[in-house]
């Protein structure tokens, strides 16, 4: 079997994937905890960045997997002006429940701009395309080299346990690593294992066709491809969340792990380009949520418990060895002349 497919399978398949199971996934019981999670300022910036936009585009916002519901929840609450229509896409019959749930605390008038959504619309709209952690999820082709060839890593059964298994290279995933080393410069060295997502354009074209004018927001873990794709980087980048911690074998209880690949943000770019769609902005998550002040709600706090309860809030999401660098937000636009805010200070699009 592909890895693309059973990574496909393990997330996704009907009433045993680790997203369609029931199992709590989020939070302080859960297996991780995101950066809307961590409390408001995320959610808070985001808004920020959305005002700022001209006001016919903050009227139209979908979310693609919202998780628990804790971004739609504090994002709702925090806009200037509420969205007419506030969309989640969820295949997830049980994250729906789940994020209906939560959503139900919100205020009437915020309640009844949110639709949930199976499939992205048809008709086509002005808007906003929110996307924490996704990215991520998407099924990965794996592969490695060996003696200069491209090897696709399948998986195989062997003594009843799950293993890597590797097999010639179909031509497409052979044309794709060939095209990645050119454009690295060189050949990547004997035994070098790593990850490529083969349908990233047909995912994203899915998701923005319909996008007649407005903005995409996609926030993951990930890095530029020469850092994605760095010699020293041998073993590839997928990992897999427990309970709170990380372990690295994708055949370690299927279904109750959760497991994910870090983003290539110059495959995103690229996918982009075949979309029709242009990179607005490249940033770390820290300077995003920095060039939106993500310090004036400490800097502003009512009193010294809450200043340092926003304080540590702030440097979960914005320090380096927290989440600040190893997150990254890039933003895709379509017929959008508006400035955005978020990449004043820090945009890294050279990095790309």
């Amino acid at each position: 079997m592909s890895f693309d497919r059973y990574m496909a399978m393990a997330l996704y398949e009907p009433g045993l994937g680790y997203y369609v199971n029931g199992l709590h996934k989020f939070g302080a019981a859960g297996d991780f905890v995101t950066a809307p999670e961590q409390g408001s300022l995320f959610a808070r910036c985001l808004a920020r960045q959305i005002d700022a936009l001209p006001g016919e585009l903050g009227g139209s916002i979908i979310e693609l997997g919202a998780g628990s519901g804790a971004l739609a929840q504090e994002l709702l609450l925090a806009l200037d002006s509420p969205p007419e229509r506030y969309r989640i896409l969820e295949p997830s019959a049980v994250l729906r429940e789940v994020q209906q749930e939560r959503l139900e605390a919100l205020p009437g008038h915020l309640r009844e701009c949110i639709e949930w959504i199976a499939t992205p619309p048809e008709a086509t709209f002005e808007g906003i395309i929110l996307a924490n952690e996704v990215l991520d999820a998407l099924p990965v082709t794996a592969f490695q080299i060996g003696q200069g060839q491209v090897e696709q890593r399948y998986v195989g059964l062997e003594d009843d346990a799950l293993t890597w298994v590797s097999q010639r290279a179909s031509r497409r995933l052979e044309r794709a690593v060939d095209d990645l080393q050119q454009e690295l410069g060189g050949a990547l060295p004997d035994g070098y294992a790593s990850e490529i997502n083969l349908t990233l354009t047909e995912w994203l074209r899915s998701v923005t066709d319909s996008l007649g004018r407005g903005l995409v927001l996609l926030i993951d873990y990930g890095y530029p491809r020469r850092e994605y794709y760095h010699p020293d980087r041998s073993d590839g980048t997928l990992v897999c969340h427990y309970r709170h911690r990380a372990h690295f074998d994708p055949f370690l209880w299927p279904g109750l792990t959760d497991l994910s690949a870090f983003v290539d943000f110059t495959a995103v770019a690229d996918a982009a380009a075949g979309c029709g769609l242009e990179v607005g902005g490249f940033s770390s998550q820290a300077g995003f949520l920095l060039s939106l002040g993500v310090q004036d709600w400490v800097d502003n706090a009512g009193n010294d418990r809450e200043r340092l309860r926003l304080a540590g809030e702030v440097k979960r999401l914005t320090l380096p060895a927290e989440m600040g660098e190893k997150f990254k937000v890039i933003a895709l636009t379509r017929e959008l002349d508006a400035p955005l805010t978020g990449f004043e200070l820090m945009d890294q699009l050279h990095r790309l």
